[in-house]
């Protein structure tokens, strides 16, 4: 049971981390780029309305309004991919946004000169940039995302937690499973800050070749 917890909650992280990356680097560049181009300032507003919205629910509620309203003959699981995913795209687009406006504004014009349009400075010359200075809030939101996934069992998903509460009340024995839990969730979070500690530093050795 555990290991059937563990294979879906590793699923349910990385599902919803692929969808908050791409969903809140679309958000922060529209967001960014509306600034100087008026034709998509309706979109920045409704990008805006998703990250007030998403950010002011309650990750819990927000799991249960696709379980039950959106999602309603969806697998628990891809539920819980879609709901996190949708909830960590609006902290990951302020996160984003952050980065891409830390860039110096020098660069964005530097390579305009060059003959890049403004969507092509945006991608090769300022994310690039954004990225290296907001990895560590990258990191931070990947493991409050794996954390967070801890309330999947509320829509009938089998993980980790849920396992452990599961063989709780099946074995009367509170201390052992929960304990268990708490192990797996503290190795996945050091591998991870490791992994991204690695990342970190083979970004800086290629910044000073």
């Amino acid at each position: 049971m555990l290991l059937d917890g563990f294979k879906n909650t590793l699923i349910i992280t990385f599902g919803a981390l692929l969808i908050g990356i791409v969903l809140g680097t679309t958000v922060a560049v529209i967001k960014f780029l509306a600034e100087e181009k008026a034709a998509l300032r309706p979109l920045a507003w409704l990008c805006n309305l998703y990250v007030t919205v998403v950010r002011g629910i309650p990750v819990v509620v927000l799991l249960l309004i696709f379980y039950f309203v959106i999602l309603r003959s969806a697998d628990g699981i891809v539920t819980g991919i879609v709901a996190f995913g949708i909830n960590s795209g609006a902290y990951m687009a302020e996160i984003i946004r952050g980065g891409i406006a830390a860039v110096d504004w020098g660069q964005t014009e530097a390579a305009r000169s060059l003959g890049f349009n403004r969507m092509e400075a945006m991608r090769f010359v300022v994310l690039p940039q954004a990225i290296k200075n907001i990895l560590p809030a990258i990191g931070n939101e990947m493991i409050a995302l794996l954390k967070e996934t801890a309330v999947a069992g509320y829509v009938a998903v089998q993980d980790l937690t849920r396992a452990a509460n599961l063989i709780r009340n099946n074995t009367y024995d509170a201390v052992n499973p929960l304990l268990v839990t708490a192990l797996v969730y503290l190795t996945l979070v050091v591998l991870m800050t490791a992994l991204l500690q690695k990342f970190e530093q083979r970004l800086r050795r290629s910044d000073k070749r």
